[in-house]
């Protein structure tokens, strides 16, 4: 896809959402069922069941996917799809392209081993490679409109308001 054909792609949509504010927001849902076997949960993604499972650092076995790799999974798919989005949109000229992301967890904090210890990551990177000969500024741009765009990026840089409740 080229810059004409992603803003020929978004321009109603923009022109939608500027006319009515309210039909941007969108709700977007996860659901997920515990395992009656053991310790997990089965997340339905839309095109398979992910398993969620205890990480091996707090008695898992490693069988199932570590909601904390999830999280950082998503930032990747969303970073990556934000920087392509963005390429695109500055007909910023880019070959190939990798994104990773990594972080730094406490497990005694989530284990209760510590109360000083933080439960969650206590820092987050966000790497791209980028495989250009575009100048540096194009290049800082483009890393910035990433930033600012990527709706997981901003979702754990500016914490949304949080609510829980349980249902009987």
């Amino acid at each position: 896809m080229d810059a004409t054909a992603l803003k020929a792609m978004q321009a109603p949509l923009k022109d939608a959402y500027r006319d009515d504010a309210a039909r941007a927001l969108i709700t977007l849902r996860a659901c997920g069922t515990l395992d009656d076997q053991s310790i997990a949960c089965k997340v339905e993604t839309g095109r398979a069941l992910a398993v969620a499972g205890l990480h091996p650092a707090t008695g898992g076995s490693g069988l199932e996917l570590c909601s904390g790799d999830m999280l950082l999974e998503a930032l990747v798919a969303c970073a990556g799809v934000t920087l392509k989005a963005v390429a695109t949109a500055l007909e910023f000229k880019l070959g190939n392209a990798t994104v990773e992301a990594e972080g730094d967890l406490d497990f005694r904090g989530t284990l209760g081993v510590a109360r000083d210890a933080p439960v969650g990551f206590r820092e987050i990177r966000l790497k791209f490679g980028l495989d250009t000969d575009e100048p540096q500024e194009r290049i800082d741009s483009l890393i910035k409109l990433t930033e600012r765009y990527c709706v997981v990026f901003q979702t754990i840089s500016n914490k949304p308001a949080l609510s829980v409740s349980a249902q009987r």
